[in-house]
């Protein structure tokens, strides 16, 4: 059984709702063109604002934003109460021509695949504070490059999934510059703008049946303060989902208080085992971002724990065999800086699994970092400093004790995994993670790929591991159009079991 696909239970409701949206529409609208004003540096080194362009159309904008104003009132006023039946995310149920195969066991292993990517979706005058703009475009090269792997993969007939001792594919460190045409899990944060949410959702929906998207509270439901813009995670499956749940994290303050940052959890079918269910969950999150909050951060991951747990347990039937339990997002810390000591050891890295991580502030010798200073990764680790972030202080000042040590850059984007004991289980026997680079361009951060392969077997002398290639790193070439700047950081993980 599927879930609803209107965030409203009826028609009346959803159309009352529209009419509100409408009736903020222009005063939205005139906002955000008077911040679109403000230039990017790709705008001023191409030339492509006017000066005048401010002087003749801001007061024209600012004008239609006073006269707006009345008609936005009675839209908030309709708008706000309206929250408290709206279910906080939407759901698209898309039939395909081109399913999943179907999983049984006993019977061969499988491969599930994930992506975590921040996409930085704003709209158009907030998203020109950080140096990016041309949402439109951008939203449409983002789905595209999520998708140029999966238009050639149609073409191939049905997706296998096989497993990892007879597939090939990346080694643990290796750059990779194709997207994977067979992610199953499409993890994103920071898609703010309902508008472009919709659109990714159309350009995803050709290759994924089931998407969550548009989530998060809005107004004054279920959070501390008004919450101007949605949670900005948006996940795209291939399996169905059979129940979904958001919560929004309290104490978010200065800008991340506009927002509604909390945590999505899903469990997906996916098959089944002996007349049981096999189930998987998947976590989606986004942190709190100034770098000087870390004891917010800790809180918003303690609460987070315990509300995947609550979501298991009342979503979980006698007999579930549990594929995968992922927790990952954009967690806004990482395993490097001094700053980040109290979320280094937070207890999460005691439930779940970092196959990136070896201990507190020390990473695997593959592991690269997720957060950019510049355009490009390169091999050489004077590449990786020109490019790549460095390790901060608790202020978010750059570490100057970090200047003479060896360190990969900041990886700021997780994806978490941990086992469920059960009479049918797997068990996590390696782990592998190499990064990617679907969005080549001006300013984007790397894109990395992960893969752990777990075993599913009938006695646990049967479990074998499967070796780990040796990482092996390469450059990545800066290519394609410059004039579209992304700020993107992807995770991709892959788990295999078999018998």
């Amino acid at each position: 059984m599927f879930l609803r696909e209107s965030p409203f239970p009826n028609r009346l409701l959803r159309g009352l709702y529209s009419l509100g949206q409408h009736l903020l529409f222009p005063s939205y609208w005139a906002t955000d063109c008077l911040l679109d004003l403000r230039e990017t540096t790709a705008e001023r080194r191409q030339r492509q604002c006017c000066p005048l362009r401010a002087l003749v159309t801001g007061p024209l904008l600012l004008l239609l934003l006073i006269l707006s104003m009345p008609v936005a009132l009675l839209g908030l006023l309709l708008w706000l109460p309206l929250q408290a039946a709206r279910r906080p995310f939407t759901y698209k149920h898309n039939m395909l021509s081109r399913q999943p195969v179907g999983w049984e066991l006993p019977g061969k292993g499988k491969a599930f695949s994930f992506v975590s990517a921040n996409v930085c979706l704003l709209p158009n005058g907030l998203a020109k504070f950080s140096n990016l703009g041309q949402i439109k475009q951008r939203v449409a090269h983002i789905g595209q490059r999520l998708t140029e792997g999966e238009a050639s993969a149609s073409f191939a007939g049905p997706r296998s999934h096989q497993s990892p001792t007879g597939r090939e594919g990346l080694g643990p460190g290796e750059i990779s510059a194709p997207f994977p045409p067979d992610v199953d899990f499409m993890c994103l944060q920071e898609v703010f703008d309902q508008r472009a949410g919709a659109r990714l959702c159309q350009l995803l929906s050709p290759f994924y049946e089931h998407i969550v998207y548009d989530v998060g509270a809005y107004g004054l439901q279920g959070c501390s303060a008004l919450k101007v813009f949605n949670s900005g995670l948006f996940l795209a499956s291939r399996y169905p989902v059979l129940a979904a749940q958001y919560r929004c994290y309290p104490n978010g303050i200065c800008e991340d208080a506009l927002s509604a940052k909390g945590l999505l959890s899903v469990q997906v079918q996916l098959g089944s085992a002996q007349r049981q269910r096999i189930v998987g969950y998947v976590n989606c999150t986004h942190l709190h971002a100034p770098a000087a909050d870390a004891q917010i951060r800790c809180d918003q991951l303690t609460q987070g724990l315990i509300w995947v747990q609550q979501f298991q347990d009342s979503h979980t039937q006698h007999g579930d065999v549990v594929a995968f339990d992922v927790f990952c997002g954009d967690f806004n810390f990482d395993n490097c800086s001094s700053g980040d000591e109290l979320e280094q050891t937070h207890d999460i890295f005691r439930q779940y699994q970092d196959p990136c991580r070896v201990g507190p502030r020390q990473d695997q010798p593959w592991a690269i970092g997720t957060c950019l200073a510049g355009p490009a990764t390169l091999e050489q680790e004077e590449g990786r400093r020109t490019y790549l972030a460095g390790p901060i202080l608790r202020d978010g000042r750059p570490d100057p004790s970090a200047a003479g040590s060896p360190w990969e850059g900041r990886r700021i984007d997780y994806i978490l995994y941990r086992e469920h004991p059960a009479p049918i289980s797997l068990t996590t026997v390696s782990a592998q993670r190499g990064p990617l680079s679907p969005f080549r361009g001006a300013t984007q951060p790397p894109a990395l790929n992960l893969r752990a392969p777990t075993l599913l077997p009938q006695a646990a002398s049967s479990a074998q591991p499967v070796p780990r290639d040796r990482p092996q790193y390469r450059p990545v070439p800066s290519a394609g159009p410059r004039h579209l700047h992304h700020r993107l950081r992807l995770w991709a993980a892959e788990f295999v079991s078999r018998l």
